[in-house]
């Protein structure tokens, strides 16, 4: 129910923001706003508005295939009250997590922003792998699904790479930091959860 709720929020504000670029504009993500202007709020902000329409959906898309493995999983773990509560935590924490070393980096650029929850929805795709290692994961048009714990090491060396490349417009270093993020959360909350991730494996 989480997840479905952070989409609906999160398509409708994209959505509007399509066609008022003066409300997308201070929503993303300024490295040189934040740092020289304090406006902090775009941390989070940026993760409710995209790029555009694919930009959405995807994100959409993976959010609510891995989200709701991950809400089932900390409601389990943490109980039917805190689970959700906690589940909105690392979402959150998540979108400013990922984005703390563009803002280190580009803090002096006024020229570089970035939008969209990738950075967030990479922390839960990895929380997803923590709880499911052995769940199929399929990558763009590929037709066989490769388990989520081979997935995982592949995506995180293929942002690193990306990311000292810088040839495209994507946020691989968001997307790397996100992931990472989305494995020391729930562990630093449940470290036994570990035993659980090698219980799987061993299946």
């Amino acid at each position: 129910m989480i997840t479905i709720i952070i989409i609906i929020i999160t398509a409708a504000i994209s959505i509007l923001c399509f066609s008022r670029p003066a409300a997308f504009n201070r929503l993303k993500f300024s490295a040189y706003s934040v740092w020289h202007r304090r406006e902090w709020d775009r941390m989070l902000t940026y993760g409710l508005v995209h790029g555009g329409w694919g930009h959405l959906v995807f994100n959409m898309i993976t959010l609510y295939c891995f989200g709701r493995i991950v809400e089932q999983y900390f409601g389990v773990a943490f109980g039917a009250t805190s689970g959700p509560i906690l589940y909105v935590v690392l979402y959150v924490t998540a979108l400013v997590v990922s984005t703390i070393g563009d803002l280190l980096k580009f803090r002096n650029d006024p020229y570089y922003s970035a939008v969209g929850a990738s950075g967030a929805v990479s922390a839960i795709l990895f929380a997803s792998i923590l709880f499911e290692p052995r769940m199929g994961i399929y990558i763009y048009l590929i037709p066989i699904p490769i388990p989520a714990y081979i997935f995982a090491p592949i995506y995180l060396v293929y942002c690193i790479v990306m990311a000292r490349k810088n040839v495209d417009n994507i946020g691989h270093s968001a997307h790397f930091w996100g992931a990472v993020y989305g494995l020391v959360f729930p562990l630093l909350l449940r470290p036994d959860i570990f035993t659980h991730f090698l219980a799987q494996l061993q299946r």
